[in-house]
């Protein structure tokens, strides 16, 4: 008898296979991710058709099978059909579903990443058609909550060097922070100008048993560490939105932030870094906003 089981999943990628079916990479609440064949759905009449789509969430009857498992039943619960209306929210999608497609786990519960996949879609989806900085905006969010899902958020908030907190200076127009992907974020550029001048070489007081005794015999301990690596430089615009990133309250006002670009960026890369490969739904991103800069920036 053919065992079957349940799940409930969206669909973040689809593939033709053999002559009509489609093979379907689903993420489920239940078992993370799924590789299912969906028989039949590339003929005209397929009941599975619309069910087998991108960004389709169903409740899935599955049945096992020997080399690849078959969905046999798929009863929609929500679709976004907003999505695919707008190049620019369609690559979005894709490029938020390529993240989670990276960190994703199989036969592993996985329905807080779920949740938040289905929340950032939503999000987009609902967006003004024409409001395209929003969509870049929401795109930045949506890849920063998952990099922190992931255990991966980029320290923003202090110098990764002297670990000293960090606070845009928006009086001066010059005012730069760097950023490291080798060092895991931020980097006071003052710091790095000195450890380069060190060679590498950082100073620091000896631990000793009492204060008394630090007092009274100083020592230095001479540390060596790898002069990290700039892949860019932040101005305070861009340092306080990278801050807030983590905050919903900065979405309310996200049309009147400029810097989007620059933050999507710095994401991508720093997501390509530490996932080991090209998020390649990125390059639909450069080229629907090279088209639309004027309307976006």
């Amino acid at each position: 008898m053919t065992k079957t089981y349940k799940a409930i999943g969206i669909n973040l990628k689809a593939q033709g296979f053999g002559e009509s079916d489609r093979l379907v990479t689903i993420l489920t609440r239940e078992l993370g991710l799924i590789r299912v064949v969906a028989p039949g759905s590339r003929k005209h009449n397929s009941s599975l058709g619309g069910r087998s789509g991108m960004f389709v969430v169903n409740e899935l009857l599955i049945a096992k099978g020997r080399s690849l498992d078959k969905m046999t039943q798929a009863q929609t619960i929500k679709s976004y059909p907003g999505l695919a209306r707008n190049l620019g929210k369609l690559a979005a999608s894709q490029y938020l579903a390529e993240i989670v497609l990276c960190q994703a786990l199989s036969e592993q519960p996985q329905q807080e990443l779920y949740e938040l996949l289905n929340e950032h879609l939503s999000r987009l989806e609902a967006l003004p058609n024409t409001d395209n900085k929003s969509i870049l905006a929401h795109l930045a969010h949506g890849v920063f909550h998952l990099l922190a899902l992931a255990g991966l958020t980029p320290q923003v908030q202090v110098c990764c060097l002297t670990g000293r907190s960090l606070r845009p200076d928006f009086t001066d127009p010059h005012w730069r922070v760097g950023f490291s992907m080798s060092a895991g974020g931020t980097v006071c550029l003052q710091a790095l100008e000195r450890l380069r001048s060190a060679g590498g070489a950082i100073s620091s007081p000896a631990s000793s048993a009492t204060v008394k005794e630090k007092l009274s015999s100083y020592q230095t301990i001479i540390h060596r560490q790898e002069t990290p690596v700039l892949s860019s430089r932040l101005n305070a615009t861009e340092l306080s939105i990278l801050q807030q990133l983590s905050q919903s309250e900065i979405m309310q006002d996200a049309a009147k932030n400029s810097g989007w670009l620059s933050i999507e960026q710095i994401l991508r890369q720093y997501a390509q870094y530490h996932f080991g490969r090209p998020i390649r739904s990125a390059a639909l991103i450069d080229s629907y906003f090279a088209a639309n800069h004027d309307a976006t920036f």
